[in-house]
């Protein structure tokens, strides 16, 4: 039981401080999609501590996986130059870096929980 709730405290403390960066990253925005991007998104993040704390279930946990994944990739091509969303490569900035470090981590962790939810879910069935 300490370990899963380490799993999940560790979960909601990643995405919200992915969440509070974003928002930060937003006040500072040169444009209005940026800013909107970045307010949204961080809002997102920092309401996915609800799901991992109350423990809401898989599909909560998998619709956060999904948008965290869909952040980490909109981060990697707009660094790209010519890529399709800016037309131009974005600076790699220290933020920048930092936001992808806790996304990648609530990634790992939220695999984490799936698997040994699944591993648990299965012991449950054959006992």
């Amino acid at each position: 039981m300490i370990k899963s709730n380490i799993l999940f405290y560790s979960a909601a403390a990643t995405t919200a401080i992915a969440g509070i960066i974003h928002i930060i990253l937003g006040i500072d925005a040169r444009s209005e999609n940026m800013l909107i991007l970045f307010i949204v998104g961080g809002i997102a993040q920092i309401f996915w501590v609800i799901p991992m704390i109350r423990r809401w279930g898989p599909v909560w946990y998998s619709v956060g996986l999904g948008g965290t994944i869909i952040f980490i990739l909109i981060y990697v091509i707009t660094r790209m130059p010519e890529n399709f969303i800016t037309g131009r490569a974005g600076k790699i900035s220290d933020n920048g870096i930092l936001t992808e470090v806790f996304q990648i981590a609530f990634v790992a962790i939220v695999i984490a929980i799936l698997a040994w939810q699944k591993k648990a879910s299965g012991k449950s069935t054959q006992d």
